[in-house]
């Protein structure tokens, strides 16, 4: 079983903005590879398609560990198993990275995966929003795209669920070979 985890802000008001390319990515994924709809688990949405758990937690971004923890839990996931889609400012916007077993580098949502899961060892699907102006990180992460951000914000969420379909069907080594390419 595979639990992908989109992270993200549950309110309507946060549905464009940097911190949600998570659920964004999730509900793109969903549509493109007919997802069932989402029901709800415990403190998250979900839905379950063969051998593949897509998840929102519904706990705001920094307790999404703990949706994420209880169904790991619930359908005895290997951390192996287990990928987040979170939006990251360390990338260049529009860039996507593939990583496992790397710190969370101040990312809130991160760092309650971490401690609920008590290990750093899964899979991270990066989606780059950093626009290279000075900005509060805060303040940014929680304000809709621009146009032009959202342009390049839609084409790497597409780009980010080919890359989990490659994930699926021939590993994740694959996907990051294929994927992680810097623009």
């Amino acid at each position: 079983m595979i639990l992908i985890a989109g992270l993200g802000n549950p309110e309507n008001k946060y549905e464009n903005t940097p911190h949600n390319t998570g659920f964004k990515t999730i509900d793109l994924y969903k549509e493109r590879f007919n997802f069932p709809e989402f029901s709800v688990f415990e403190s998250a949405l979900i839905s379950k398609k063969n051998n593949v758990i897509l998840i929102k937690p519904q706990t705001y971004m920094n307790n999404s560990g703990i949706p994420i923890k209880q169904i790991v839990s619930y359908y005895k996931i290997k951390i192996d198993d287990v990928w987040v889609i979170h939006d990251e400012n360390k990338l260049k916007l529009g860039e996507l990275e593939i990583n496992k077993n790397i710190p969370a580098s101040g990312h809130n949502g991160i760092k309650s995966i971490i401690e609920r899961l008590g290990i750093q060892d899964f899979v991270r699907f990066r989606i780059g929003i950093n626009n290279k102006e000075k900005h509060d990180l805060m303040d940014y992460v929680l304000k809709p795209f621009s146009k032009k951000e959202q342009e390049i914000i839609n084409e790497v969420i597409y780009r980010t669920t080919s890359a989990l379909d490659e994930a699926i069907q021939n590993g994740v080594e694959q996907a990051m070979l294929k994927f992680n390419i810097k623009q």
